[in-house]
């Protein structure tokens, strides 16, 4: 029984986004280094290690994921904007520039990653594919 649950979370779209993984087979990983490896937390490999799934369907493909990237940087302005206002009461303008500048540049690499991994899932035309359980 604790092995179908296993499973069933292995298999969940929701799962292999959040672990960055491959949307075929949910299990090669689609980032090399670390996050916190500044200097390479942008690289991946051509495709998946388990499934040879091709990790860049098209030539600049990953330019479509700078609006998800977008997204990402809209909702950490207002959400950092508004905590800032109500949690400081309304400071100086300094304040939330630097707030905001720099929770921005700590999650960049998190930011790039999950659009990148938002855009492969979402526009990339991969299914899962149960054989690779």
């Amino acid at each position: 029984m604790a092995g179908s649950s296993a499973s069933s979370a292995a298999d969940s779209k929701l799962a292999g986004i959040l672990q960055q993984r491959c949307p075929r087979c949910r299990r090669g990983q689609l980032f090399t280094h670390s996050a916190l490896n500044l200097t390479q937390f942008t690289e991946m490999p051509p495709a998946c290690p388990v499934c040879n799934l091709n990790y860049e369907p098209e030539p600049g493909f990953y330019w479509g994921a700078m609006y998800i990237s977008f997204m990402f940087s809209t909702a950490i302005v207002l959400v950092i904007g508004f905590a800032v206002y109500y949690l400081l009461d309304d400071p100086d303008t300094w304040v939330y520039i630097l707030a905001v500048a720099t929770v921005s540049l700590v999650l960049t690499p998190w930011s790039l990653r999950y659009s990148r991994t938002l855009m492969l899932y979402l526009f990339g035309g991969a299914e899962y594919d149960e054989r690779y359980k």
